[in-house]
């Protein structure tokens, strides 16, 4: 079966996209393990399908390398409104994209050849509730020790509509994550696992970011991870609510702006690398 695709990154955060406003693919969870994969496959973080919606413009639905679903991912939400615009299926730089965090409206800026190279998402609220996340205990996690691989690290546990883990560092850079990352995505204290960022922080507005995705391992970018990090450094009185904060990771730079309500903003950039075929067996 021949399965049409485009490959599509935001700040190095790739998936594989396939149209599915007009059909329908039988097994995702299956095709996103065998097209994942890198050197034998297309290789990517994950595969998102762009389907019809009756209550938005259009739906995305993702599922991690691994074939388990993701209910939300900020890269590459930002993508398929770029797909969209481009291929000519939305006019309006206002669309409207249902996930499974819920719908989330974005503003799609053209650049000069009336192509989208830059998405503002309004992500939603960040939830410090334990039962969003979901946490084990019933308490919230702001700074709190939470034993994990043998040794006590501070952490603050927020939603995103997904489960993520901030930590802070000295240095990103010199981070074991292929040992640490497994250990807080299985620690029992986040039942459906998480997303672990770990943050250096380098001034008030500026932050760098490494995560170990739930699913995924170590990605180069995880939009809802930079969001929920700024939620918790806002949280934690690291950086100012209301003012653009700008954090670094492997494959780029994201603009989030968090309000005192918690209220989340992204901006990044979403960049079509390639359309294929890939021959499924």
């Amino acid at each position: 079966m021949a399965i049409k695709f485009t490959k599509m990154h935001g700040c190095a955060n790739d998936y594989i996209y396939i149209n599915c406003i007009d059909e329908e693919i039988s097994n995702p969870e299956k095709l996103a393990v065998e097209m994942s994969r890198r050197h034998f496959s297309v290789g990517s973080d994950g595969l998102v399908l762009i389907c019809s919606s009756k209550i938005a413009d259009y739906q995305m639905k993702m599922y991690n390398l691994d074939g388990s679903i993701g209910n939300m991912c900020g890269n590459a939400i930002r993508c398929v409104g770029k797909y969209l615009y481009d291929e000519g299926y939305v006019k309006d730089t206002n669309v409207k994209i249902e996930t499974r965090s819920g719908i989330k409206t974005l503003a799609l800026y053209p650049n000069s050849s009336n192509k989208i190279d830059s998405v503002k998402v309004d992500m939603g609220k960040a939830s410090f509730n334990p039962k969003d996340i979901p946490l084990a205990e019933d308490k919230e996690y702001i700074n709190s020790k939470c034993f994990v691989n043998g040794d006590f690290y501070d952490i603050t546990a927020v939603s995103m509509g997904n489960p993520h883990c901030v930590i802070y560092v000295n240095n990103v850079n010199e981070l074991d994550l292929e040992k640490n990352g497994p250990a807080f995505e299985h620690n029992k204290l986040f039942p459906t696992k998480v997303n672990t960022e770990f943050i250096e922080v380098v001034d008030d507005t500026h932050l760098n970011m490494r995560v170990y995705e739930r699913g995924s391992g170590e990605t180069y970018a995880c939009g809802t991870g930079a969001c929920a990090s700024v939620a918790a450094s806002c949280r934690n009185g690291i950086t100012p609510f209301n003012q653009v904060i700008y954090v670094n990771l492997i494959g780029g730079t994201l603009e989030i702006t968090c309000d005192k309500e918690y209220n989340i903003t992204m901006k990044g950039p979403a960049k079509r690398v390639y359309d294929g075929v890939y021959y499924e067996d």
